[in-house]
């Protein structure tokens, strides 16, 4: 869906020239917002890592009494529908992104440069799920929120018609939450909510005097590796696979630990 709403605002921008030429230069401040259709990539080779014995360390094989492999069933991408890998999982939902900006451009010749500092909002969401023998099912999912960045932009003026590159960096919120359907254990979640990371993309912008409209795409990539969720016994057995071990328990993270959308946007600008 990013595709037809980017090509749509990009066919608009650059369609306006012939509605409405103009030669007004595009030096100056001005303050803005876009709104959007935000997603994440599908990423079918994240898996669930453990660190069984609690040092710190993960890729532990969490094993059974007698040895078995107690994830024989596997991972996959997105909410698990049941405790039965068989149902498969839920795809993971786009949103929308909308979000408000300031900047400045200073324009020699063709050559415009300038920068800008913005917030925005999203809830894009990326779920990974684990499936135990038992059989139950184990789901870390997280969602972007408040995304506070700056970037730097590079474009060529052609004729009151602005394309242009774009990148910098970002502060992000990020919710993280676990679900399963695992009752005997006790299961308890900590880590952090912020993000840092990076922002790069691309777009078209004209001018109509002190107006400007056009369409951004953007790919934002942040490193979101603390959340953390221990496993304990509860009122398993001792030989339950997540205290064999350590009878403190088990603790496991998602495998990829940088949470990446690309989004497509349709903005406007008042320049004064």
């Amino acid at each position: 869906m990013l595709r037809p709403l980017f090509i749509g605002a990009a066919v608009f921008a650059i369609a306006a020239p012939a509605a409405a030429q103009t030669t007004s230069t595009w030096t100056g401040f001005y303050v803005g917002g876009r709104v959007g259709y935000v997603a994440s990539p599908l990423n079918t080779k994240e898996t669930v890592l453990f660190d069984r014995n609690l040092d710190g360390q993960f890729g532990d094989a969490v094993t059974t009494a007698a040895g078995a492999n107690a994830f024989s069933p596997g991972f996959c991408n997105g909410a698990a529908r049941t405790g039965l890998a068989a149902n498969n999982c839920k795809t993971d939902t786009d949103g929308i992104e909308y979000g408000a900006h300031a900047g400045a451009d200073f324009q020699l010749g063709q050559l415009v440069v300038g920068g800008l500092v913005e917030v925005d909002k999203s809830n894009a969401e990326e779920s990974v799920s684990a499936f135990s023998t038992t059989p139950a099912s184990y789901t870390l999912t997280r969602e972007t929120g408040r995304t506070l960045g700056a970037r730097a932009r590079l474009g060529v003026d052609l004729q009151g018609t602005l394309p242009y590159v774009t990148a910098g960096v970002v502060r992000a919120r990020v919710r993280s939450s676990f679900a399963t359907t695992n009752t005997a254990n006790a299961f308890a979640t900590r880590g952090d909510t912020k993000a840092n990371g990076f922002r790069v993309g691309g777009g078209l912008e004209h001018r109509f005097g002190p107006l400007s409209v056009g369409a951004l795409y953007l790919f934002t990539n942040v490193k979101d590796d603390g959340f953390r969720v221990d496993v304990t016994r509860g009122t398993a057995a001792a030989t339950n696979p997540f205290v064999l071990t350590n009878a403190a328990g088990t603790q496991f993270r998602r495998s990829e630990d940088r949470f990446k959308t690309h989004s497509a946007s349709l903005t406007a600008a008042f320049r004064f």
